[in-house]
């Protein structure tokens, strides 16, 4: 007779933060930076103005990549999940599309260039899931997280960066933008977008060595000085 096993919720949580203590600390010999940030908080605008400095700052090499995609499997499947026509995808499917991106990538760019001794900075990684597809979806979190640390074998960032912004800021630089391409996430309503800027604060709360809070809505010049002074300490 096959017995199912029932776990409390929390328990995900916790296993998956153990792994991560076993894991994460003998992977590699490089620097992971992610960076994080509801839609519209300015994060790759801010990775573009810091790259000189951290290039000359950083003894090997700066290698910036994305999420979904960075390798061309995960590319594939971001045009999927991002196509402005797959309105009706599934949260689930969405997110299992995301965490066999993030897997890919994982093992085929990010973990390599760590093994060289190189910075890699991430657009996104393991708290998008949470903020998104948890919070913002409503999926449950603890499984996002055992997800996760399944997909990454408990692997996380040494330092995230959140740049945060109140959601009705975000959404009107989006419209303003000429440059930047609409996505599907972006055809979503006001209150998506607030639960997943929560769902990013309370990750913060959560984990307050790792995550580092940038107040995006500043000038952007003081954005970029405020990343730079949390990544210093990490160089």
């Amino acid at each position: 007779m096959v017995r199912s096993i029932k776990i409390e919720k929390g328990v995900f949580r916790n296993l998956c933060f153990l792994l991560s203590l076993i894991v994460h600390p003998i992977l590699s010999k490089g620097l992971l930076i992610s960076i994080e940030g509801p839609d519209g908080a300015g994060k790759t605008t801010v990775l573009e103005a810091l790259l000189p400095r951290l290039r000359e700052a950083y003894p090997a090499q700066v290698v910036t990549t994305r999420e979904p995609g960075g390798v061309a499997i995960a590319e594939q499947i971001r045009e999927v999940i991002l196509d402005v026509d797959n309105t009706s995808m599934d949260a689930k499917t969405e997110l299992l599309l995301y965490i066999a991106a993030r897997r890919q990538h994982l093992i085929e760019k990010v973990l390599p260039e760590l093994e060289k001794g190189n910075m890699v900075i991430m657009d996104r990684f393991i708290d998008s899931s949470v903020a998104y597809q948890g919070t913002g979806r409503g999926l449950d979190q603890d499984e996002i997280a055992w997800l996760n640390a399944y997909a990454t074998d408990g692997y996380k960032p040494d330092v995230t960066l959140l740049f945060d912004v109140d959601s009705e800021t975000g959404l009107a630089r989006i419209a303003a933008s000429g440059e930047r391409e609409v996505n599907r996430l972006d055809l979503e309503k006001l209150d998506l977008h607030q639960r997943v800027r929560q769902g990013y604060l309370d990750l913060a709360q959560a984990e307050p060595e790792r995550i580092k809070l940038i107040d995006a809505s500043q000038a952007f010049e003081d954005v970029v000085e405020q990343a730079w002074e949390v990544i210093k300490g990490y160089l």
